[in-house]
């Protein structure tokens, strides 16, 4: 859930689910496996995330731009419980692990789900987790990660694709202590990567910020 993120890439905030609350804070978990303590205050916003676009009344047609979609919903915090999926914004602490929420979104429980799919299939469709080491004789790198944050392994081949934000790259570019998000999949006991992406710092040389927001479907 994105852990980081965009449930995992380098940003503004955290996405994870809520195992506890309290009255100025929600303890979260992100599916890297990270807690997160998400502190609020009556300055923070709290906002529901919509079920999706609805199609324009009157078209029938399946177009994107016929569909429109309905802006987040105001709530309480004492709406938000155990259990929920959020996504929360504002100034992160990767050491502390803590975010000094600016707004927090529940996110709508289809979606949820979706996430939660997602990270069901961690390990066999796609891996995120920072890099340990780098074999570059076997085209094979370890990385930490997961929510269980153990090591897994990923291996290249010449399809394989690698990318640092929007700019190509190779194997080689890849170093210990990147964060990096792989698509590929399981083939005879190894996953063998077919993207991977590189995320760097954010643009114009902001810091310490991190983001666990839900990736996308592959």
């Amino acid at each position: 859930m994105r852990g980081r993120g965009s449930v995992w890439g380098e940003g503004h905030g955290t996405v994870g689910t809520v195992m506890a609350v309290a009255a100025d804070r929600f303890t979260l978990k992100t599916e890297l496996g990270e807690t997160y303590t998400i502190f609020y205050s009556v300055n923070t916003h709290f906002m529901k995330q919509p079920a999706g676009p609805r199609r324009k009344p009157g078209d029938s047609s399946s177009s994107e731009q016929n569909f429109q979609r309905t802006p987040p919903v105001v709530i309480k915090a004492a709406e938000i419980h155990v259990g929920d999926a959020i996504a929360a914004g504002g100034e992160v602490d990767t050491s502390a692990h803590t975010v000094g929420a600016i707004t927090v979104m529940l996110i709508d429980p289809e979606r949820a789900k979706e996430m939660r799919a997602m990270e069901a299939n961690y390990g066999k469709t796609w891996l995120m987790g920072r890099i340990t080491a780098v074999d570059l004789d076997n085209a094979r790198v370890t990385l930490e990660g997961g929510p269980d944050k153990a090591s897994h392994i990923f291996s290249a081949d010449e399809n394989t694709t690698f990318r640092k934000r929007r700019d190509p790259i190779t194997l080689g570019d890849i170093k210990p202590g990147d964060m990096v998000r792989v698509e590929g999949a399981v083939k005879t006991g190894v996953f063998l990567a077919t993207t991977v992406s590189v995320m760097g710092p954010p643009p114009n040389g902001a810091q310490g910020r991190r983001s666990d927001a839900a990736p996308q479907q592959p």
